[in-house]
């Protein structure tokens, strides 16, 4: 081979070497641009390991976490994560939805509404006829009717309208004086109800008549009642008076919260004169007994409702500075109660007083069991069936009706559910400021009786039994809706303390009697419960 051959042959050689040597620079910028990548993608992973670590270590409700979350989450839809990131473990806060609003539109118990209304445009156009029968009566009826007509008007109507005029003067008196004085005031009213029912039972009685006899022995059988329930709860007063001032306090923020009671109580007035007219027409009608008492349910019915408006509209105003720290205004909520939530009053306006009366009587029993053992599983049911309808109505409900817009019954068993979590039933069962209240209503009647069976007896002494009656029935209604705006203080400082006892408005007075109570250490009488045995 000659040389030539042999020089191109080494070239041809060298020439492969370099694309081999190429080949191999190749595949080793190949391998390092891969090794980088590697790098790169462990890194990341570091990283995120490391978010996903320090976003674990956040609250569940913390803006931060909810942000990034949503952020992966948006993130996962659009691309599809590999397994060693679906791996890693994620607690991501699910949001529940609200179930209750403070600017609920709906109206309550619709069907309690339509009653209610339906109800007052009978017991109008009843009143109405009945005031033409008794004009009529006076313009063309016979001459003893006219009489008889007259007669009741001059010796009945002054004494009624006084009546009136009475109470609404008392009512505002008592509730001017629990507000200002109410360490006096608590011991006052338990005490001068004892005197003032057993001062008119002796009053009645000392006329010598049938009807005045029968009127007076039944005040007299509650004023013993009511002496034996003023020594029994003589050890509940105290918590009682730090109730009422604590609860009072945010009504010094609210200069107008006491109108709703003057609309109320006007309405209540002018209502009860057309009343009066009314039953005076009745005289010259079918059946005058029925439809008196027809008219006598309507009055309580409507007065009822009428307390209870009060208590809507200050619960909620009240209710909304204790959750929300708002002042509201008083006309917004009088509306709201007049409209919305109307029905809900109407609905326990209707059944309330029949349910704590049924109650007090089954806790009655419950004192006064012996060894018979009939009578003790007796009492037991009964206290155990009252207990389980009050869950469905209380007047506790009255606050989270007013707030939240809820149904009546929903809000009764609400609010016992939240009694029930913070450990206050002892405390709400054992509270007499409901019996404050209506105490001050029984003083008010009694004042009445006394007034108005004095001023009869004088001049016409056969209407002195039903004077009687009915100077109680208008003196106790219409101070009854007065006593509402303290019994509605009260109820928002429970019921709000028990949906947030470390609001920094509330002090330690539950807590305290809760430790109380649950040291042993509270020497008050608690009021009877059903034994857990007897529960399911």
């Amino acid at each position: 081979m000659s040389e030539e051959e042999e020089e191109e042959e080494q070239q041809q050689r060298d020439l492969e070497k370099g694309e081999v040597g190429a080949t191999n620079n190749n595949n080793n910028c190949d391998k390092e641009k891969v090794l980088e990548r590697n790098i790169n993608v462990k890194n990341d992973e570091d990283q995120r390991d490391f978010r996903v670590s320090m976003l674990q270590r956040l609250n569940p409700t913390n803006p931060l976490r909810i942000v990034v979350n949503a952020n992966a989450n948006a993130n996962a839809r659009v691309t599809t994560p590999s397994p060693a990131q679906t791996s890693l473990p994620r607690s991501t806060p699910t949001l529940q939805p609200s179930q209750t609003t403070l600017n609920s539109r709906k109206y309550t118990n619709r069907i309690s509404l339509f009653l209610f209304v339906l109800h007052m445009v009978l017991a109008v156009g009843l009143v109405c006829f009945l005031i033409f029968k008794g004009v009529q009566g006076l313009m063309v009826a016979s001459n003893s009717i006219k009489r008889k007509e007259k007669r009741i008007l001059h010796y009945l109507l002054p004494q009624v309208e006084a009546a009136s005029l009475l109470s609404i003067t008392l009512a505002f008196a008592w509730q001017k004086a629990v507000r200002v004085w109410p360490r006096f005031m608590v011991h006052f009213i338990l005490w001068s109800s004892f005197l003032f029912s057993l001062s008119a039972g002796v009053l009645l009685i000392c006329f010598q008549r049938p009807p005045t006899d029968g009127v007076g022995v039944c005040l007299i059988a509650f004023a013993i009642g009511n002496g034996l329930y003023a020594c029994w709860v003589s050890q509940r007063i105290e918590f009682c008076i730090k109730v009422f001032i604590k609860s009072l306090e945010p009504t010094s923020k609210f200069s107008d919260l006491n109108q709703p009671t003057y609309w109320m109580l006007g309405a209540g007035f002018l209502w009860m004169s057309l009343w009066i007219f009314a039953v005076v027409g009745a005289l010259n009608f079918y059946v005058p007994p029925l439809i008196i008492i027809a008219l006598g349910l309507s009055l309580a019915w409507t007065a009822e409702v009428q307390r209870n408006v009060v208590n809507l509209t200050v619960s909620r105003v009240v209710a909304l500075y204790y959750l929300r720290g708002m002042q509201s205004s008083t006309q917004i909520c009088f509306q709201r109660a007049m409209s919305q939530n109307l029905g809900s009053a109407c609905l326990g306006s209707l059944f309330l007083p029949s349910i704590e009366a049924l109650r007090i009587f089954a806790r009655g029993l419950n004192l006064l069991e012996g060894e018979d053992e009939f009578m003790f599983s007796c009492a037991h049911c009964c206290l155990h069936v009252m207990e389980s309808i009050f869950r469905y109505g209380n007047g506790w409900a009255f606050v989270q009706i007013a707030t939240y817009g809820k149904g009546f019954v929903q809000a009764s068993r609400d609010t016992w559910q939240l009694f029930e979590m913070q450990e206050m039933e002892h405390i709400v069962d054992s509270d007499i400021t409901s019996s404050i209240c209506f105490l001050t209503g029984v003083c008010s009647g009694s004042i009445c009786v006394i007034v108005v069976a004095a001023w009869t007896v004088k001049v016409h002494e056969p209407f002195t039994a039903t004077l009687s009656l009915l100077a109680f029935f208008i003196g106790y209604l219409m101070t009854r809706i007065a006593m509402a705006f303290p019994h509605a203080c009260v109820s928002c400082y429970y019921v709000c303390y028990a949906e947030n006892p470390e609001n920094r408005l509330f002090d330690k007075t539950i807590k305290d009697r809760q430790g109380l109570i649950k040291s042993g250490r509270d020497v008050a009488v608690l009021t009877p419960r059903v034994p857990r045995r007897f529960r399911r």
